[in-house]
């Protein structure tokens, strides 16, 4: 969820700094679409731009870690733990992008779409990926998880196409998100991580299964993530700004 592609408004900066704000975002445009050299796109990257993709990296590998468990002996759970590790550091980076942003007084275009993606990997694939390694195995798991991180696609697409329309405060700050943030989903990762200390994972998991062996075979702890996805894509919740 990017806090700074609209970090100028947000924070009630003056008009100079908008402008010098518009400049920059002019200036990394421009430094996109040149064609000279193969890695010209690094250098169009702003400080902000570089922490965002360190959210992505604990994503990927918080996913990384859920496929060596499955991969390795079920007892040991030390790729689990890194696994469920990985997220929280996601988050710290997805804070810590718009500080820096808002210190440097630059804001991106280009950062307001990396900030998404990566929230996408590491709040929406990785708690599913982590899900699937503590035992959500079964094909309707997988509907079921699927439909939590399509929610969480469709809420950040929807957050980027309307943040701009959204009421403000005198400062102009959004008063409220649309629906739960995705890096909520932090939440449902913590159970597991209480799940995987207590042991209730695998064939243990709470809630145990429904019509094992049948073709709709299913958790019911998967009814979480069907939860959780339908609050982010809720119209009409209204979570208020801190």
């Amino acid at each position: 969820m990017s806090r700074r592609g609209n970090s100028k408004e947000a924070n009630g900066m003056g008009n100079n700094t908008i402008v010098g704000s518009d400049k920059a975002q002019q200036k990394q445009a421009q430094l996109l679409a040149s064609d000279v050299g193969h890695f010209s796109m690094i250098r169009a990257l702003h400080l902000a731009d570089l922490i965002t993709t360190m959210n992505g990296f604990c994503g990927i590998m918080s996913i990384f870690s859920s496929m060596r468990y499955c991969l390795g002996n079920p007892d040991d759970h030390g790729n689990l733990w890194a696994a469920l590790t990985f997220m929280p550091f996601g988050l710290f980076f997805d804070f810590f992008d718009g500080k820096v942003a808002r210190w440097r007084k630059k804001s991106s275009l280009m950062g307001q779409e990396l900030d998404s993606l990566a929230d996408l990997i590491s709040f929406g694939a990785a708690p599913a990926a982590c899900a699937f390694a503590i035992g959500l195995r079964t094909p309707l798991d997988h509907l079921l998880l699927t439909f939590f991180v399509l929610c969480g696609l469709l809420r950040l697409a929807r957050f980027n196409v309307t943040v701009a329309a959204l009421p403000k405060d005198a400062s102009g700050k959004s008063k409220y998100f649309e629906g739960t943030p995705i890096p909520t989903s932090l939440a449902i990762v913590g159970l597991m991580a209480w799940w995987v200390r207590g042991g209730a994972i695998g064939h243990a998991l709470p809630g145990g299964v429904l019509a094992p062996g049948a073709p709709w075979e299913v958790h019911p702890v998967a009814a979480l993530f069907v939860l959780h996805g339908c609050m982010m894509v809720s119209k009409t919740l209204h979570i208020p700004k801190p």
